[in-house]
């Protein structure tokens, strides 16, 4: 029997991380990488696991000096933070395996200091290590000859973690996008085939999820809706367990935007309630869209405005990723990048500059083109050498665009046009189904209320600028009489909350606190 310790890296600040706003939520990090619980259901019984989040928890070297095995895993944004935790853990002469997103880019990265690496999917690799580490016959690296049959897959251990330390859960449906976008890694791990759990699994995930005390889950798939007709049926089996139990859950996931193409899938969504779906946009500039091969975006028919609009009519929000420095962009594209988002009505849009990451299309033609700058550490905070402008311009362009993104004025115009002037609907279909349980539906909207006077009182209590605290309680004032509606008012809430992070966060770039973006 071995003592196995899983770590997961903290993350450096980042949009989406929401560190600044994080105790205005009472929690610690934003949500749980599913791979730690994943990885510790795949181990066999007779084995100890213990997963340790950095993100919530600081890591007991101690603890891992006595553990058997240490395994660290990371993505690309952790993978400074993965090496200062390995060379401590081989300070204190422990065993350690290393697998994840960024490891199975760039194999090399550590050297030979990994005891053990592990490439791509882990399902069937991981358990046959540790039947090979009991016989002393280990080998150095392990890598599936196949990808992961999703239909094996556990259900993860989410009950060895401490999720009152999280603002919201992850679950996963499927693996693996269709598409062929040139900068995208995850047709690189997770291949370009869909392949999704059942229905059974995917219920006993959302109620093992479910038992911890977590009502809000990120469906973490990178496209949930890569294979639509095997996704509309799982989401029928999870609007029949939401109604079976009265709606306890609320969603957040990813897709493309071609879901605006299929009012079916989209109902459906709704009907699960799916709250919120982010959509990899990426700019407005099509020869770019082209150029990159992404080319579900500039299909015949709607434009991309038009369908995100249809999406938000439907009742789901879009939340959207935007990308600068594309070959075809100039310096026009600023400011076209930051009219999309006004006229999209795109409350949270994540920019970022292009960034090659090894084994993608994207990474293998600027290398060719001698157009990669290969230090670890970016000044310019990627490390794309563009075309049409100077690596300064293309970054201080990007602050730019991020920062009159999140002027206040301009980050709740957007909000009011969605919510109040279109007046998009919310998790209508859960509504509709609590009118026939009236005590229900007032102990939800009870408990959306409490939460939002909940952030609203840390807010004015932790932030730190009179003008920003003058600038929420407008805008909660003004929701409040033009809509009286417990869910929006907790949006609204939330807004504030994650406008508090992205403006703290954008305000430290600009000061050069924050250089390293890729």
């Amino acid at each position: 029997m071995a003592h196995i310790v899983l770590i997961n890296p903290r993350f450096e600040a980042s949009y989406w991380g929401l560190e600044h706003a994080l105790p205005l939520f009472d929690a610690k990090a934003n949500l749980p990488v599913a791979c730690l619980p994943l990885l510790a259901a795949l181990t066999p019984p007779e084995h100890t696991v213990t997963l340790i989040d950095e993100n919530v928890k600081a890591i007991d070297y101690e603890l891992c000096a006595r553990a058997d095995i240490i395994g660290l895993t990371g993505m690309i944004v952790q993978r400074f933070r993965m090496r200062e935790i390995l060379d401590e853990l081989k300070r204190h002469n422990c065993f350690v395996a290393v697998g994840g997103p960024w490891i199975t880019v760039r194999e090399d990265y550590f050297g030979d200091d990994a005891d053990v690496t592990f490439v791509g999917e882990a399902e069937e690799s991981w358990p046959r290590f540790l039947d090979d580490w009991i016989q002393n016959r280990h080998a150095r690296r392990y890598e599936q000859a196949d990808k992961t049959d999703m239909s094996t897959v556990p259900v993860p251990r989410f009950d060895l973690l401490k999720m009152d330390d999280y603002a919201v859960g992850s679950v996963q449906f499927s693996r693996g996008c269709p598409f062929t976008c040139e900068f995208c890694d995850i047709i690189v791990v997770f291949g370009r085939k869909p392949r999704i759990k059942t229905s059974r699994q995917v219920i006993a995930e959302l109620e093992a999820l479910l038992a911890t005390g977590m009502d809000t889950a990120f469906i973490v798939d990178d496209n949930l809706i890569g294979n639509k007709k095997a996704i509309k049926d799982v989401l029928r089996d999870v609007i029949a367990w939401q109604v079976a139990h009265d709606y306890p859950m609320t969603f957040v996931t990813e897709a493309s935007i071609d879901l605006a193409d299929d009012a079916e899938l989209m109902e459906l969504m709704v009907d699960a309630n799916i709250r919120v779906v982010f959509i990899g946009i990426e700019t407005p500039n099509e020869a770019a869209l082209r150029e990159t091969k992404k080319l579900q975006n500039v299909r015949k028919g709607a434009t991309m405005l038009e369908k995100v609009h249809t999406i938000q009519r439907s009742g789901i929000e879009v939340w959207c990723g935007m990308i600068l420095g594309f070959d075809s962009d100039d310096a026009t594209i600023f400011e076209a990048q930051r009219r999309f988002i006004k006229d999209s009505r795109i409350v949270n849009a994540m920019v970022g500059m292009l960034a090659a990451i090894p084994k993608t299309p994207l990474y293998s033609r600027l290398a060719k083109e001698g157009r990669l700058d290969l230090a670890d550490r970016q000044p310019y905070g990627t490390n794309v050498i563009p075309l049409n402008f100077s690596r300064e311009a293309l970054r201080d362009g990007y602050l730019d665009v991020m920062a009159d993104l999140h002027q206040p004025q301009a980050y709740f115009d957007r909000l009011d046009a969605l919510y109040l002037d279109e007046r998009i609907r919310p998790e209508r279909s859960r509504l509709r189904h609590l009118r026939r349980h009236p005590l229900r539906l007032a102990r939800l909207n009870l408990m959306w209320l409490l939460e939002a006077a909940g952030i609203f009182l840390r807010l004015m209590r932790r932030v730190p600028q009179k003008e920003l605290r003058r600038v929420y309680r407008q805008r909660l004032w003004t929701m409040l009489k033009r809509r009286r509606s417990p869910v929006v008012m907790q949006i609204y809430a939330i807004k504030c909350a994650m406008h508090y992070h992205a403006h703290t966060m954008i305000t430290d770039m600009r000061a050069g606190r924050i250089v390293n973006s890729f």
